[in-house]
């Protein structure tokens, strides 16, 4: 599932350069704004079933036992989180791209704004929740995680106190504090434990009545994208529907033996091509994507650059952690 989620989201961030191509205007380029639409939807569980593994791992998979091992998993994320932060505000300053003082923006990604990097932002809700579903886990087990639920406090407060300093000193400068999650988030993960840790796949009768309905849900997507606003949220009945159909069809899945080891490393590559595939998007898909194809050269162009961007993200995640670089860069 991990590797399906972070193959998928690689996926609807290629597809998105096309819709950006004709300003998701479908006037400036038919073929390539619809191309784009499509692949976009076809993605839209990507994100929320990241929320039900974590969800899943803190809640069944692998609970913590006891408050050093929630806090080796937060420094775990974390580390990667802040050093690809600022190393796609370095790369926006190299080429001239950064809106606002390189410094401002170095300090934002601290507390959670997420320029120029901006599928980051699912770390900095990612990580309260692991560390509040973990807090749940050691207090009802008769533990108590004094750390941990002091620093979940400064994370509820956070908002608040960079608004009463602002008022206080007047300064409308502050950065804005993006660490935190929604109710949406919350229910993916909670509800990821309960669909990930059934014990049984779904019947075989009833697998084609959940592609039918993911195909439906994705066909909705579309729909609302291109007639009410894009993009589609997260917490929209479409992506919850077909993040329900995707983890039903995934879950208990067998891999062949000579499958596992291979998929293993790919699977541990998963983060660090989600940190940096979009470097790759930027460099390599953007100056190529035009809105002047018709659809079916759209749709041949789309499969090349998610194919190059995908062997791209993922040799360079593997690159590192064969340097042993896993611990800096995830």
């Amino acid at each position: 599932m991990r590797l399906v989620g972070s193959a998928t989201v690689i996926f609807t961030h290629t597809s998105a350069t096309l819709i950006h191509a004709t300003d998701d205007d479908r006037a400036n380029g038919p073929g390539v704004y619809w191309v784009g639409h499509i692949g976009d939807a076809m993605g839209a569980f990507a994100v929320p079933l990241f929320f039900a593994i974590a969800g899943w791992a803190v809640l069944v998979g692998a609970s913590p036992r006891d408050e050093p091992r929630i806090w080796a998993r937060i420094v775990r994320n974390s580390v990667p989180l802040f050093v690809w932060s600022l190393g796609y505000v370095a790369w926006a300053w190299l080429r001239d791209r950064n809106e606002d003082p390189t410094s401002d923006l170095a300090v934002q990604a601290f507390f959670g704004s997420i320029r120029p990097a901006y599928h980051l932002w699912f770390m900095y809700a990612y990580i309260p929740i692991m560390a509040l579903l973990a807090l749940m886990v050691l207090v009802r087990n008769g533990k108590h995680p004094w750390r941990l639920g002091l620093a979940l406090l400064g994370v509820a407060a956070g908002p608040a106190v960079l608004a009463t300093l602002a008022e206080v000193t007047g300064r409308d400068d502050l950065p804005s504090f993006g660490w935190g999650f929604g109710t949406y988030q919350m229910v993916y993960a909670v509800g990821g434990a309960l669909l990930i840790g059934l014990p049984h796949r779904v019947s075989h009768r009833y697998r084609w009545a959940l592609v039918a309905t993911l195909l439906v849900s994705m066909a909705g997507a579309v729909w609302y994208d291109t007639t009410i606003h894009y993009p589609l949220p997260n917490a929209h009945l479409f992506v919850g529907v077909a993040t329900i159909c995707v983890i039903l069809l995934l879950n208990r899945v067998r891999v062949p033996e000579r499958w596992r080891p291979r998929l293993s490393r790919l699977a541990g590559a998963a983060l660090g091509a989600y940190l940096v595939h979009v470097f790759f998007v930027e460099e390599v898909v953007v100056p190529i994507v035009s809105a002047d194809l018709s659809a079916p050269l759209a749709a041949l162009e789309l499969v090349a650059l998610v194919a190059v961007t995908l062997v791209l993200s993922y040799g360079a995640s593997m690159l590192w952690g064969r340097l042993g670089l896993r611990r800096w860069l995830g």
